[in-house]
């Protein structure tokens, strides 16, 4: 039997996203043993006796010895402090990777903790979740016909990105490559903005005085709208405040949009209304026909 793709894999954050990693890894016998390691014990503890992770490391020193790759899973807030912990430890070989739904910040992150470490320290992020988090909502499966993108730096060895690329097409995953600002910007309009959007209503309606009534009549279309506002509130905090910039570029855009749309509701224009609701429904059914073929 050949080798495992990453003979000794470190997962810094075994939730949905690392542990799905780990547990996809495992099931494409492209990982040899994954070590977990994270800020408090339960969590680690949990996914060892689930079988996401071989064992758990109690420091940087022990995660590290022997380490063929690094996963940074943990919310994007925590990369400089996980980063400045880890350098010390890293070996010339250990290629280091993470999983942040933004690029900018981690990057930055990265050439002022990594420096010595710049060409085998390959960012990328991959467009997988769901609303449930922690280690018990990953499964294997998840990244199966879904993207992941690739932000190479300049420094990167190929070899190194050929690795990162391989491990998540390894996970059933169709890879992209993007610049880090391109990245920050797709993902400002059609993840970033959406997840704004639904925490935002739901934290209005549940101030209400009526709130309670609202809920009990709230169905399917509601459900599906708001969804996303299930998700992890510290990994959205860190995703909103590092891609701020190009998110409030985008909320600027959407606020137009709504203003537009108020117009057209005071002017009673339901021939308007009805041409932008076609318009919207054919690129959304567009979109749809594409991403999830039948």
């Amino acid at each position: 039997m050949s080798d495992p793709l990453i003979g000794r894999l470190v997962v810094c954050g075994v939730g949905l996203i690392g542990g799905s990693f780990a547990l996809a890894l495992h099931a494409a016998r492209a990982v040899g043993h994954v070590v977990g390691i994270g800020r408090t014990p339960a969590p680690l503890e949990r996914a060892l006796a689930l079988g996401v992770i071989d064992s758990i490391a109690p420091d940087w020193p022990t995660a590290l010895a022997g380490a063929d790759m690094v996963l940074l899973a943990t919310p994007v807030g925590q990369a400089d402090r996980i980063m400045a912990e880890m350098a010390p430890h890293l070996a010339p070989h250990t290629i280091v990777t993470d999983a942040g739904s933004t690029k900018r910040d981690v990057i930055e992150a990265i050439y002022a903790r990594l420096d010595a470490q710049l060409p085998r320290v390959v960012p990328a992020h991959p467009i997988a979740g769901a609303e449930k988090s922690g280690v018990e909502a990953a499964f294997a499966t998840l990244y199966q016909q879904r993207n992941v993108v690739v932000t190479p730096l300049p420094e990167n060895d190929p070899e190194a990105v050929s690795v990162v690329e391989a491990a998540w097409q390894a996970c059933g995953a169709t890879v992209r490559r993007m610049s880090p600002q391109e990245h920050d910007r797709v993902f400002a309009a059609v993840s970033h903005l959406p997840h704004l959007l639904a925490f935002g209503l739901v934290h209005d309606l549940a101030g209400r005085a009526n709130a309670e009534q609202l809920f009990s009549f709230a169905a399917s279309g509601f459900r599906d709208f708001t969804r996303i506002a299930g998700s992890h509130p510290e990994m959205w905090r860190d995703i909103c405040l590092s891609n701020r910039h190009a998110l409030i570029a985008e909320l600027d855009q959407y606020l137009a949009e709504l203003a537009y749309l108020r117009a057209l509701l005071i002017g009673n224009d339901g021939d308007a209304l009805e041409t932008l609701f076609a318009e919207a429904r054919e690129a959304r059914n567009l979109w749809a026909g594409k991403a999830f073929p039948t």
